[in-house]
């Protein structure tokens, strides 16, 4: 015998529920308490209940979600964050965004620093909305007071053009630092020629191209724009070449800015020893005499291949004036030349340029050349003069190289 249930109800679709039943094969059921029997279960409760719990774990999934969103949106933000402030707005074609330039140094990975300097460290990026190549100079200057003016004088510097001068584009300021966005020069700087790596060498018409390059740009900031600009810091390293190994000059005018941050007690000495003029270690004060005779110091340094000074094991240093010096009273002043060119180099262009570099290494400031001479004397404009046979006159004395001077 089967037993089963059945229920129907049209076309309307119901909910049918057995809350009990009772059944006896031989006899008769036994009949059903009805206040027994289960309650009739609720239609919705149990579907309301889940699809309650399911949004609920929704919007606590989506809360959480926005808050880690919402945190990750500040920190990145806080990552990027910037000064910006009311003055500035002029300077508004001048500024880049510091997302753009983290973005085109990788984060300024090590792997693109290309250098670290007196003022800051230089790195290579690649802009991404122009895929142009950059050099980035980290700069701090932690003072509040005079960011304006240095701000001002930075975007002055970005007016400066000449073909030998690395073209300063941009900057961004962010917390107490500076980033100073220039040309990328893809030859990296002179010294690296000069002495860091034996395969690489400049031959004497690159090299006499590359002096007169130099000169020219001091020219012009010493003369030929609209207020002087003196660059305090010229050497080697601070020349870099471009892709034709043309002679460009950097880090022009940056010494000057750190003059709005000093404390007016103290002369900060800016410069590197070996090119440093005797009378600037002694007031802190530089001229456009000052960066002659570190002009004068490195043209020695290319002709010669050699450093303004070189240690042969200590305390005694050989300075590479007295030495050119020495030479040339001694009549071989072609002794002094850079071994490198093994002998390929122009007579008269050399005597020249080592001679020249003697006249702007003059102890005396009155008695070095402008750089408007200079020019002529490399131009073969003007008959360079014969030079006095002194040793006062080119530093026999005893040098003093003091780095921060006190004024009282």
């Amino acid at each position: 015998m089967y037993v089963g249930f059945s229920a129907i109800s049209g076309t309307v679709g119901s909910d049918n529920y057995i809350l009990g039943w009772s059944f006896n094969k031989s006899g008769q059921a036994q009949s059903l308490d009805v206040s027994k029997l289960p309650l009739l279960p609720q239609k919705g409760k149990t579907k309301v209940k889940t699809g309650l719990m399911i949004m609920i774990l929704l919007i606590a999934v989506t809360l959480v979600l926005i808050m880690i969103g919402g945190a990750a949106y500040i920190l990145r933000r806080k990552k990027f964050e910037e000064i910006r402030e009311d003055w500035e707005r002029e300077y508004g074609p001048h500024r880049f965004t510091y997302k753009n330039l983290y973005k085109a140094t990788k984060g300024f990975s090590d792997k693109e620093l290309l250098g670290a300097g007196g003022f800051g460290k230089v790195y290579r990026g690649i802009l991404p909305s122009s895929n142009i190549l950059i050099a980035v100079k980290k700069v701090s200057h932690d003072s509040k007071q005079g960011m304006k003016e240095f701000v001002a004088e930075i975007i002055s510097i970005g007016r400066l053009r000449h073909r030998n001068l690395v073209q300063l584009l941009g900057y961004c300021r962010r917390k107490g630092e500076l980033l100073l966005v220039y040309d990328y020069m893809p030859n990296g700087s002179l010294d690296k020629f000069l002495y860091k790596n034996e395969k690489l060498n400049l031959n004497w018409f690159q090299r006499f191209r590359i002096l007169r390059g130099v000169a020219s740009s001091l020219l012009y900031l010493h003369e030929e724009w609209e207020q002087v600009v003196l660059h305090r810091d010229v050497k080697a390293s601070n020349v870099l070449l471009d892709a034709e190994l043309n002679g460009r000059l950097g880090d022009f005018g940056l010494a000057k800015l750190y003059d709005h941050d000093t404390d007016p007690k103290t002369t900060h000495l800016v410069g590197t020893v070996g090119y440093l003029a005797p009378e600037l270690t002694r007031t802190g004060r530089a001229t456009t005499c000052t960066d002659v005779f570190a002009f004068g110091a490195f043209m020695l340094e290319v002709a010669c291949g050699r450093r303004p000074i070189e240690l042969q094991g200590l305390p005694e240093r050989v300075i590479l004036v007295d030495c050119v010096f020495e030479c040339w009273r001694k009549g071989a002043i072609l002794d002094v030349c850079d071994p490198r060119l093994e002998g390929n180099y122009v007579k008269e262009e050399m005597e020249l340029v080592l001679k020249l570099g003697l006249f702007c290494s003059h102890s005396m400031p009155a008695a070095r050349p402008s750089m408007r001479q200079v020019m002529q004397f490399l131009d073969g404009d003007a008959k360079l003069p014969e030079l006095p046979n002194d040793n006062a006159c080119f530093g026999k004395k005893k040098r003093s190289i003091r780095i921060l001077i006190v004024i009282s």
